[in-house]
């Protein structure tokens, strides 16, 4: 009976009672064979199946299963190129090598979406980049990893295990889940800034700082002030929502609140004083005689705090021209008699 043989490594001759041990590694398998799907699969098709391997293979559902470590890595690293639609067309170009690495000296035959990607046959570890080890894609794989271990930490959660822990007893040791409000404020409070207290739907009470500037739909995240995490893991984020009430006048434009406030013929001709509303309250305001629409105000020290707290910006004033409505009739007939003594022409091209 000939004697029992390893797979032997290629470009090498075996002869009776001879032993060889395999001296390559194993080929890296195409990410679509990994994931069970094919070229023209959709990413939500790629991302079901992704969730589906992640928890199947997941190391803290198979403890010191080193075989469900290795399926667990290759899964991550498959959906971190074809979850990415530019890695997953260079990919498919051949640009990119089953664990996402440059392909040197251009793409190779049977990669991508080719018989490499059909029959599942993946390119040797020979063949990979230089650049295998680059932080970019190290990077990528740890974010699957990280929706991985999310994936990992509903499932626990689905089951209805007390304690944290989900099936089979393993435990869940996920960060703690965020948790969010929705807090309204006027405009004069977010520009200035201010402090109000929350309470969140697990009835915990904080005071939250609105910082000056703030915009409507802006989120303040809270660290560490969410739910506990499990088993040591550290907590979640409280997440506030700023939904600012509308000023009729007063609006925030590149940094610089401004208010637009309607003039009267009268006053923009010979001058007045006015009220204008500010985020501190109404201020009187002097108009210049000969005032057009479009005409801007400075109101000094009455914008956005600075930075440190110390200064104000200034608000802006810009006027605008209203005519009564319905027309003055006293006005028409004066304008029909009126002979201007200047020839001044409002539109250049006429």
């Amino acid at each position: 009976m000939s004697p029992a043989v390893s797979r032997t490594a290629p470009g090498k001759s075996r002869t009776d009672g001879d032993r060889f041990e395999q001296d390559f590694e194993e080929p890296v398998r195409n990410p679509y064979t990994v994931l069970g799907v094919d070229a023209r699969s959709s990413a939500g098709d790629i991302k079901s199946a992704f969730r589906k391997l992640a928890k199947q293979h997941h190391p803290d559902a198979h403890p010191g299963d080193k075989e469900a470590e290795r399926r667990f890595k290759e899964v991550n690293t498959a959906y971190s190129i074809l979850s990415d639609p530019t890695r997953r067309k260079k990919f498919d170009r051949g640009e990119l090598d089953n664990e996402g690495n440059e392909v040197r000296n251009g793409p190779r035959p049977g990669h991508g979406t080719g018989a490499g990607a059909r029959t599942g046959g993946g390119w040797h570890r020979a063949w990979r980049s230089s650049t295998s080890s680059s932080s970019a894609n190290r990077r990528r794989q740890e974010q699957a990893a990280e929706e991985a271990e999310d994936i990992f930490s509903e499932f626990f959660r689905a089951t209805g295990a007390a304690g944290g822990q989900g099936a089979g007893g393993f435990h869940d040791t996920t960060r703690g889940e965020d948790l969010q409000h929705t807090m309204t404020v006027t405009f004069a409070e977010g520009m200035l800034g201010t402090k109000k207290r929350v309470t969140f739907p697990n009835a915990r009470t904080l005071d939250v700082t609105i910082p000056p500037g703030t915009q409507d739909g802006q989120t303040l995240r809270l660290k560490g002030l969410g739910r506990p995490g499990s088993h040591g893991s550290p907590p979640g984020d409280a997440l506030v929502t700023v939904s600012l009430i509308a000023d009729p006048i007063l609006k925030l434009e590149e940094g610089r609140i401004v208010a637009e406030v309607p003039v009267t013929l009268k006053e923009a001709v010979l001058g007045a004083s006015i009220v204008v509303p500010t985020i501190d309250g109404k201020v009187s305001v002097k108009v210049p005689p000969g005032s057009n629409s479009g005409t801007t105000l400075r109101l000094k020290g009455k914008g956005l705090p600075q930075a440190g707290g110390k200064s104000r910006g200034d608000q802006l004033v810009r006027l605008t021209v209203k005519l009564p409505d319905p027309p003055d009739q006293e006005l028409v007939h004066f304008l029909e008699r009126w002979s201007p003594k200047n020839s001044d022409k409002p539109r250049e091209w006429d």
